[in-house]
């Protein structure tokens, strides 16, 4: 039996498998492990370094699953813990192995999505308020101007499924028109949470044809092509086996149905619990 050596795929609830889901689309053969820690989501609107605490335990966790690689398929978790864990932690844990984050590959790609420079993001409390889209944005775009609207109701109307009912319609239909009220000349809208592409053809229909939605899964599955095949040492770590396993905080029941929900296939989670 062939070793297991998995790509990690940690979202603090369930958003991350939207994620998880187009890298799956892009690299089947990998096998990968995904960490949904439920029983403490949301992350949107806890500290700095409560979620700095939260992701660092999951990471840890993912590694001790065999994972060289993470990917944290959370805005929040990127905005507020990524870095600190590249810089302090990893070289202390294994300076081999290494996590990644959503963030900067929507950067990245920003600027070939807008025509008018005008982008607006939709993300949670943290990930608006840490202001890493700009941070990032200062890098690699710096002309493009950015406006951000949190959506706190967002992702317990998604998870509730409540999101298609007419008063969870309204939520998203006034979170939109605020965003676009800011600023006339947005040709581009990133969905700033993984949760968030659940929405992304009524989004969509609210906004007309003239402004792109943009969902970060199909982005990050291509970014991460690309940084397999420039660091191929990692590359040949990975097992590729085409497996997936689900791990969660909360009751594997209710992640169970729920992650069905998410994926439109049957999923059986493992209980994990951090040490």
């Amino acid at each position: 039996m062939n070793k297991q050596s998995p790509i990690g795929v940690f979202d603090s609830g369930y958003g991350g498998l939207t994620v998880l889901s187009e890298i799956r689309k892009q690299l089947p053969q990998y096998d990968y492990v995904y960490l949904g820690d439920n029983a403490r989501a949301p992350y949107g609107n806890r500290s700095f370094d409560v979620v700095y605490e939260f992701t660092l335990e999951a990471v840890k966790l993912l590694f001790e699953q065999g994972c060289p690689l993470v990917i944290l398929a959370c805005n929040t978790a990127s905005a507020k813990a990524l870095r600190t864990i590249q810089q302090n932690d990893l070289p202390k844990i294994d300076s081999f192995k290494r996590v990644l984050g959503v963030i900067r590959p929507s950067a990245e790609e920003i600027e070939s999505l807008t025509s008018s420079n005008h982008v607006g993001i939709l993300g949670t409390n943290g990930t608006v308020q840490s202001g890493s889209y700009i941070i990032e944005l200062q890098k690699f775009a710096p002309d493009i101007q950015i406006v951000q609207l949190a959506c706190p109701m967002w992702v317990p109307l998604i998870e509730n499924n409540s999101h298609n009912s007419i008063p969870g319609k309204m939520f998203v239909k006034d979170d939109v028109e605020r965003l676009l009220a800011m600023d006339s000349a947005i040709d581009t809208i990133i969905l700033a949470c993984t949760h968030y592409p659940i929405l992304q053809d009524y989004i969509q229909e609210l906004v007309g044809p003239k402004i792109k939605v943009i969902a970060q899964g199909p982005i990050v599955a291509k970014k991460l092509e690309t940084y397999l095949f420039v660091h191929p040492e990692m590359e040949k770590a990975l097992s590729k086996n085409g497996t997936c396993r689900y791990l969660t905080t909360e009751n594997t029941a209710i992640f169970n149905q729920k992650a069905t929900q998410f994926l439109n296939q049957e999923i059986v989670s493992e209980h994990v619990l951090f040490t």
